[in-house]
């Protein structure tokens, strides 16, 4: 497909632009049961600067802020700034955390984007990280009266299952739909694992894991997503009972849900005068984001609005885009999605998504950069569009195009 005037101006390259030399990730790890099970938080954090370090090709002094997206710990801050000095990064480097739900990895990114457009720093790093094993997601813990008696305010703090079945019930999703959909996700990723796409992405994680017998942790060394479940199909995902029976339509199940998961991820970002003055290669350019608001109780519809809204900011259509990674929160809403959007599925998750191997709320806006961008590589194309819904009623989206230097 020839490329349309604004993606070719798009794809110009200036010494400003901000661009991406590296985007890593850990292997995902299901919550309570999975290779990270007996690791803190705050080690899973450790870790993941560990390897950004590693893999960076730069001292870490030259990195100018930090910004980390998690959302269930109770001390975020400490626990990114004492991960960060325990990993080996520099005093004089600051951080900052930031909590958006599900889009926590992706505003990461975008936080440190925009500082590099406005020229507040040329280098910085974003990260996003979730351990559900160790700050498992219990909601909201209550609200005033004024906020109960709120229609949209209530609907707010209501689990995300309900929405779920608000968006299947109201956009007439089937239950064939969504376990249709999931089974698709799990054997895309069944796929890719076994062709060692996700070993590209993928830098081992050293973990402790404890010794039944004695308690005693130990270090292992972690390297594959530990959620996919081989020989999925529609048939068995539809004997699964529903997770959500007090809730019509009870479509939503444990099989065509995003599973609990622990996991992270890491970009590194710069003007491409830095990357070229280091002689790093550049992997792609960001674009833009945007982000938007939208009724609580269909809130996983968020990507319908946000996508549109970040491709006319940057004068791009659908047809320019080569690959879209959407997060899979529920099948309902991914069905929905693509659509409303008339999204050609060939496109969409490619390699399977938050069903398949597992949605660790911090980390999955910059997972999805990561595997988007691996993916995107391999089929040498241009155009990256990355999605989510998230908590409360809002969506996300951002576009990335592909270098590969």
């Amino acid at each position: 497909m020839e490329a349309s005037s604004n993606l070719n101006a798009l794809l110009r390259k200036n010494p400003d632009d901000v661009v991406i030399t590296m985007a890593i990730r850990s292997p995902l790890c299901k919550a309570k049961k999975g290779g990270f099970r007996d690791m803190r938080s705050d080690e899973l954090l450790t870790e993941m600067f560990k390897q950004a370090i590693n893999h960076s090709g730069i001292d870490p002094e030259v990195i100018e802020d930090i910004c980390v997206g998690t959302v269930l710990p109770k001390g975020p801050t400490y626990e990114a700034r004492t991960a960060a000095l325990t990993a080996g990064i520099p005093e004089s480097v600051p951080i900052q955390t930031l909590n958006r739900f599900c889009s926590s990895g992706l505003m990461a990114v975008t936080t440190i984007a925009n500082e590099i457009r406005a020229g507040q720093i040329d280098v910085g790093l974003a990260v996003g990280v979730e351990s559900m094993s160790w700050n498992p997601d219990v909601g909201p813990e209550g609200a005033s009266d004024d906020i109960k008696a709120c229609g949209p305010a209530n609907d707010a703090l209501q689990p995300m299952g309900w929405t779920s079945e608000n968006v299947a019930h109201e956009f007439n999703v089937s239950r064939e739909d969504m376990d249709d959909f999931a089974a698709k996700s799990f054997q895309r990723a069944e796929a890719a694992d076994k062709a060692g796409y996700f070993a590209k992405e993928i830098v081992p994680f050293t973990s402790y894991l404890k010794d039944p017998a004695t308690g005693v942790r130990k270090k292992v060394t972690v390297s594959k997503d530990d959620g996919i479940r081989y020989g999925t199909t529609k048939t068995t995902l539809l004997k699964i009972k529903s997770a959500f029976p007090q809730w019509l339509p009870a479509h939503t199940t444990g099989g065509n849900a995003s599973q609990i998961t622990d996991g992270a991820a890491a970009v590194l970002l710069m003007t491409r005068r830095k990357a070229m003055e280091l002689r790093l290669r550049i992997l792609a350019k960001y674009a833009n984001a945007a982000v938007t608001g939208l009724a609580p109780r269909i809130m996983g519809i968020g990507p319908t609005i946000a996508i549109p809204k970040v491709l006319a900011k940057v004068g791009l259509s659908k047809n320019d885009v080569d690959l879209f990674e959407i997060n899979e929160a529920f099948a309902s809403m991914c069905v929905y999605c693509v659509r409303k959007l008339e999204l050609d599925p060939e496109k969409v998750n490619v390699n399977g998504g938050a069903i398949a191997f597992g949605h660790p709320l911090g980390a999955t806006g910059a997972r999805q950069i990561v595997t988007g961008l691996n993916e995107l590589e391999r089929r040498r194309g241009k155009v990256l569009v990355t999605s989510m819904c998230m908590g409360t009623g809002m969506g996300a989206a951002a576009v990335l195009l592909g270098e590969f230097e």
